[in-house]
């Protein structure tokens, strides 16, 4: 039997938004900016939980530095 990986779910902008409680438009700023990360799939982003959340660590850490 094959050792098969369930892939990694896509969240969608709305559901990223609701996570980091923002809006959407702030949420598409960002993306304009290239400030969060996210992948485009077809026409609509998508974002990967945990990138959004090492993003975030990033985020607090460089705060705690300055």
């Amino acid at each position: 039997m094959r050792n098969k990986q369930i892939p990694e779910r896509l969240a969608t902008l709305e559901e990223v938004a609701d996570y980091l409680r923002l809006s959407i438009h702030t949420i598409y700023k960002m993306l304009q900016k290239g400030t969060i990360p996210a992948y485009k799939v077809g026409k609509q982003w998508r974002f990967k939980q945990r990138d959004i959340d090492k993003w975030i660590k990033k985020k607090k850490s460089s705060k705690g530095n300055r």
